[in-house]
């Protein structure tokens, strides 16, 4: 093939170059388009790490302003210490799960 160079036309020249010219930008086309879908990837991540992160700081938020404004009432009955148990579970297993979800993208 490359011995009967010296015996190709111009056209014939030209088209192979072509065709070189047009291997080599659907190569860079898929290395362009791997490279924006990392991105878009990394992107993502990044926002179900902040959605979790908000989340948690949102539950954690509440629970202090509900805590703050409904102070326990004098002499009445106070909420059972199964329930206090329960409520800080909850918000322990939320904020780890968002510590996991962060680790994880590190």
């Amino acid at each position: 093939m490359f011995g009967k160079a010296g015996h190709l036309g111009p056209l014939e020249t030209r088209k192979r170059l072509l065709i070189a010219e047009s291997e080599l930008n659907r190569i860079r086309l898929s290395q362009e388009w791997q490279t924006m879908a990392d991105g878009v990837h990394n992107l993502a991540d990044r926002a179900k790490t902040m959605g979790a992160w908000a989340s948690a700081v949102a539950l954690l938020g509440a629970s202090l302003l509900a805590r703050r404004r409904s102070p326990p009432a004098s002499g009445g009955p106070r909420g059972s210490w199964f329930q206090k148990i329960l409520n800080i579970a909850r918000l322990a297993s939320t904020i780890g799960f968002a510590l996991r979800a962060f680790r994880q993208k590190e």
